[in-house]
């Protein structure tokens, strides 16, 4: 329980960078179904 500053940077700068992979591959979820249901209609 004796987190360092250094530490505990580190452990933020992975949980941000996890962060934003989640968030990109969601996004690109979104678009993936927002194009098939394009395709599906047209």
């Amino acid at each position: 329980m004796d987190q360092t500053p250094d530490n505990d940077a580190e452990r933020k700068r992975i949980q941000r960078s996890r962060s934003i992979v989640m968030a990109l591959l969601l996004g690109a979820f979104v678009v993936l179904i927002y194009a098939i249901s394009i395709a599906r209609m047209g």
